[in-house]
Formats: structure tokens, sequence, C-alpha cells
């Protein structure tokens, strides 16, 4: 057995048995690669032996490479699978990782997009593409995100067969759990335009959404027509593509839906990761409070003048 033999199997099994997006698993198994590389490892006995006194070993390298504390923890989290992946493999009694503490994060809050903001990022990546159909691609995708709270991979895992758009679509999320989310026309509408123009054949269970050369739509192209976008508009790093998902949340909790819709709407596992939004609606209250309440102006220009 060889290291690609490990790493092809580590993916599959990803894949496959733990249904991962394509994105964690690039990211799973990089993580794989540069442990077994740097351990000099090629059959799973080997790997199951590893144990927390190497992963630290194994963290500290990646940190002495300039990672921060939010990469540390994804990487652990990827080797710690690995292993409890390679004692199953060798049929160990105990298949559990090694118990190893990562690194504290400090949890902030996502930054939401305007609704005006959302939606001139939208038509400016429809109105600066280099083609009239990539411009209609790009902003159909951005508004199903805005509109509908899919995360990006949810909207690229689109199939032909799902064009025309109906007032509700069944999406598959992470962990392969179908939802229905709501299609607002504007989203249908953007999605009938992009399909009308699209040079590219769209089998029913092919992608819907094509890239340049007639491929599936890689997240990349997406990210980038965002990011040309919100440079021009002059909005933050933090105004991604996935920042559209929390709008969706914010605005939606702010107008009165109760927590355990916009759980299913979202497709949260648990009620927990919905419930962040409470505070990003209450921190969008309290800017907005002090950026439009005249007594709030004055109280600060009086902080100030202290």
């Amino acid at each position: 057995m060889t290291k690609a033999d490990l790493l092809e199997a580590w993916g599959q099994h990803l894949t496959h048995s733990r249904r991962r997006s394509p994105h964690t698993v690039r990211a799973y198994v990089a993580s794989a690669n540069r442990l077994l590389e740097a351990r000099g490892l090629e059959d799973w006995p080997a790997v199951a032996r590893l144990d927390a006194r190497d992963l630290r070993a194994q963290l500290a390298k990646r940190r002495a490479e300039g990672i921060g504390n939010a990469s540390a923890t994804r990487e652990l989290s990827a080797l710690k699978a690995f292993i409890a992946f390679a004692r199953e493999q060798s049929g160990e009694i105990d298949p559990s990782a090694p118990r190893v503490r990562g690194p504290r994060l400090k949890k902030g809050l996502p930054r939401p997009l305007t609704p005006d903001e959302a939606t001139n990022v939208a038509e400016l990546v429809k109105g600066s593409a280099a083609e009239d159909w990539i411009g209609a691609r790009d902003r159909a995708v951005l508004l199903l995100l805005y509109g509908s709270g899919l995360r990006i991979a949810e909207a690229l895992s689109l199939k032909g067969r799902d064009a025309p758009l109906g007032e509700v679509l069944q999406v598959t999320g992470k962990g392969n759990k179908q939802r229905l989310v709501p299609i607002l026309p504007i989203c249908a509408e953007a999605v009938a335009a992009y399909t009308a123009k699209c040079p590219w054949p769209l089998p029913a269970d092919e992608a819907l959404f094509r890239g340049a050369k007639g491929g599936p739509l890689s997240q990349n192209v997406v990210q980038k027509a965002m990011a040309r976008a919100r440079k021009m508009l002059g909005l933050p790093d933090t105004a991604t593509p996935h920042a559209l998902r929390h709008s969706f949340a914010t605005h939606l909790l702010g107008a009165g839906v109760d927590l355990r819709s916009l759980q299913e709407l979202l497709g949260h596992a648990s009620l927990g990761s919905t419930q962040i939004y409470t505070k990003v609606d209450a921190a969008t209250m309290l800017e907005n409070y002090r950026d439009a309440h005249p007594r709030a102006t004055r109280d600060a220009k009086k902080k100030k003048k202290g």
C-alpha cells in the first residue's frame, strides 16, 4: 500500500460514506497528506498508532508555518477524523480519535448586507461580466443565496431538472439532509433569464449552473465575481457569497420569522446554530438606532467631548 492508496481511500470515504462537500474533501485529504509526508507513513496500522502527542507535534508544525487559530482548528478536526478512520481500517477495538483540544476561537457575529447592498451586488455582477449569459448566471446564483438562504454549494448542486423554478425548491444540504426553501419571483425570473441565455445544453441530471467552458460552475468563480463587485461598491471584505445567506437569515428574523421556522429554512441541524442570528439582529438594530436617532447622535457627540 502506498500513500496515494491511503489518500484515495480517505477521499472516497469522505465523499460516499460521510457525504462531505467537495471543498471539505479536498481540505481533509490535504491535511492527511501533510501528516503522512511529515511522518513518512504508508499503511493504516502506522497511522492508527499515532497518538495525542503526534497530533500536537503536527499542529505545532503547522502553526510554525503561519496558520491561524481557525485553520488550526480545521486541521485538527481533519487529522482526528483521519486517524479514527485508520483505526477502523486496522480493526482497532476502539476506533475513536486521540483526545486533543484545539485552540479557542473567538466567535464573531456574521455581518449581513443591507437589502439594497445585496441587490446592488447581484445587479453589478450581471453588468460587469465578460459575457451576457455569464452575468445572468452570476446574478441568478447570488439571488438564490440571498432570496432563499442557500449555501453556495447547495446552489451549485442544482440540476437541469430543477429549472424552471417553482414557488418552492427541494434542496439537499449538509449531511444529505433535504429541506424545502421558498423561491421568490425575482429568483425564478433570474434563473429563467440565465437558462434562456446559456449556450450550453442543460440535461436534467447534470449541473444547472455552468462555467465558461461548459463544465459545472465552481465556487471560486462566484467568489471572485462577488469580490470584484464588493470592491466596486466599496463594501467590506466580509461581503462574501456566504454573507448573502447571513443576510437572508438576519432580515427574516428582523421581519418576525420565528427561530424554528428559520432553522428549517437554513437547514441547521440544531437550533443553537440559528440562535446566533438573534444576536446579529440585535446588533443591527442598535447600529441603526445609533445612526438614525437624533438623541443617540447628540449623546455620542457629548461622549467625544468628555
